[in-house]
């Protein structure tokens, strides 16, 4: 019934979660230890945050537990898990943009905007394609609109297929495509604002 937990390593994720939903616990943390660090890459992508990121990855296989009988193998594991990641870290970031719009609504006309500027800490995520400084990546993704954000997080960052990317955001493998491309491109010039110091 339960494979011994030298050969976990070896079964695909899609085993694995069978295997969980039969009330094998030790597949669910083979699960959490194959796709932890992906995750919390990814999450942090999104709201440049380490203990946010953290709090969604967390979340996140929360979610999975508790469904795990919502998955069927229609579709892949990484599919699954990386849209509820997604779809996490997109509602923490409309939260703090409407937690911001609120405090900034209360403020008098002659008071400070007190924005807080988050200490990034060190966080190994390096680009393999840009060769500038780290933070200058992260400050001009976080720039970018939703859209454009969450596509080159699942492709260059995530190293995805356009096929699972499609799926993920529910849109045709052309559009991933033109997306990414526009995409790309969009950060490239935001980029270099970051370098001129420009808003």
């Amino acid at each position: 019934m339960v494979k011994a937990d030298k050969t976990r390593y070896k079964l695909t994720d899609e085993e694995l979660i069978a295997m969980f939903q039969d009330g094998d616990e030790g597949a669910f943390e083979e699960l959490v230890n194959r796709y932890a660090d992906r995750l919390l890459n990814f999450a942090y992508r999104f709201v440049f945050d380490k203990q946010e990121a953290e709090d969604i990855v967390q979340d996140t296989f929360l979610r999975v537990y508790i469904n795990r009988h919502a998955y069927r193998e229609i579709a892949k594991f990484s599919t699954w898990i990386y849209t509820i990641t997604a779809n996490l870290a997109k509602t923490s970031l409309r939260k703090r943009k409407y937690r911001k719009v609120m405090h900034l609504s209360h403020m008098g006309p002659n008071e400070d905007k007190d924005f807080e500027i988050k200490d990034e800490g060190e966080f190994n995520l390096l680009e393999k394609d840009l060769r500038v400084d780290e933070d200058v990546v992260q400050r001009a993704l976080d720039r970018l609109p939703e859209h454009f954000k969450t596509i080159l997080i699942l492709r260059d960052i995530q190293e995805l297929s356009y096929e699972e990317i499609s799926k993920i955001l529910d849109i045709p493998i052309g559009t991933v495509k033109s997306r990414i491309n526009r995409a790309r491109l969009r950060l490239q010039k935001e980029i270099s604002k970051v370098l001129k110091g420009k808003k």
